[in-house]
């Protein structure tokens, strides 16, 4: 039975592996970062600038939180929110490559790494995003390997 709140987005059978998604620039602000520190990761070098210009930061920096946050509100704009996902199911290999700073614009791209119906749940596959983030000076700020569910449209053929 076709879901019809997503049958107009790409389902499992549509993806490839390889596939690349551009997910677009954003710029990140000192009010971006003092914001969000505030309420989620109130460590001084995302808080202070005094505090952060003697940190190993070199300056006001944002969280590695907020930089995977903003990848994955980048990924839905550009991916998932055309996809009929049903959430994620975790990630791996997280790796915060460099700092994020005040006025910096990150952006990259994640690519289909894996593909594969779940073996008890055949109405469900599973896509492995490899996610490749850098600044606007082309070094890179984080990588990681995302997991999400994605509905197939047919669940009955099991390929």
């Amino acid at each position: 039975m076709t879901n019809p709140v997503t049958k107009d987005r790409r389902h499992f059978e549509d993806l490839a592996i390889g596939e690349v998604i551009d997910l677009g620039r954003t710029s990140v602000s000192r009010e971006m970062i003092t914001s969000f520190a505030r309420e989620f990761d109130p460590f001084p070098f995302h808080l202070d600038e005094e505090a952060a210009k003697a940190s190993l930061l070199g300056g006001l920096a944002s969280s590695g939180w907020q930089t995977g946050a903003l990848s994955l509100r980048m990924l839905v704009d550009r991916f998932l929110a055309n996809v009929a996902s049903c959430g994620g199911l975790g990630f791996r290999n997280l790796k915060w490559k460099n700092p994020v700073m005040v006025d910096d614009i990150i952006g990259g791209t994640a690519t289909i790494a894996e593909l594969r119906r779940s073996a008890s749940h055949p109405q469900w596959g599973i896509v492995t995003l490899d996610f490749a983030i850098g600044n606007q000076h082309g070094k890179p700020v984080m990588t990681m390997r995302l997991a999400n569910l994605v509905e197939c449209r047919h669940p009955e053929t099991g390929v």
